[in-house]
């Protein structure tokens, strides 16, 4: 009889957890993702304030179950939008602009941050919408992030693969180094390289 009892609480238990939440699914006030990372298992670089993350593959099913609640903004540069290809679904809001600045401490052409990136999401964007945003790996997108974060913005998810994904690490490897390693377009997901200016949200000057 006390198991029976036991199992009687424990059901109303659950049940009683799950109500709230189906609830607040099914009023879509917040969509949860799949899987939400512990920031320790991020480098460094990859985490934000808001310490919200997913990886592309549960980013595409976030989108696929909510696709008018849940906006992918893509913030890298518009070559690379065009160029390397972006998520079909995807809205281009760069979050910085290419520099022909040759830096020889850190071997690159660095990028610089766009003033007004913020005042472009703010645009499309509210405060509590839930944005999933992504770069190439997963760094310019928790800069972005962090600039929306001081903005207001709540729920704003960094896609810590990003678009091109990791860098193959195998000093064996014909591919050591190259971006092959999860990501979006290593994923299977569906992207493009077909620009459509109605999808992007450019700065005016740079």
């Amino acid at each position: 009889m006390q198991s029976i009892r036991r199992i009687v609480v424990l059901a109303a238990a659950l049940t009683g957890l799950m109500v709230p939440f189906c609830a607040s699914a099914l009023d879509g006030t917040q969509v949860q993702p799949a899987i939400q990372r512990a920031a320790t298992q991020l480098p460094a670089g990859k985490q934000t304030t808001l310490g919200l993350y997913v990886t592309a593959r549960e980013a595409y099913e976030m989108w696929k179950a909510a696709p008018d609640k849940v906006t992918i903004l893509d913030v890298r540069t518009p070559e690379e939008f065009m160029f390397v290809g972006h998520a079909n679904m995807s809205l281009g809001i760069p979050v910085a602009t290419q520099s022909y600045q040759w830096d020889h401490d850190k071997q690159q052409f660095p990028l610089q941050l766009l003033q007004d990136f913020v005042a472009r999401v703010q645009k499309v964007s509210g405060p509590n919408d839930t944005l999933l945003v992504m770069c190439r790996s997963g760094g310019r997108s928790a800069i972005a992030v962090n600039l929306l974060a001081k903005a207001g913005f709540k729920n704003v998810y960094n896609i810590t693969d990003g678009m091109e994904g990791d860098a193959v690490k195998d000093p064996n490897s014909v591919f050591n180094g190259q971006r092959l390693v999860n990501g979006w377009k290593n994923s299977g997901l569906p992207w493009t390289y077909d620009a459509n200016p109605d999808r992007m949200v450019l700065p005016t000057e740079h």
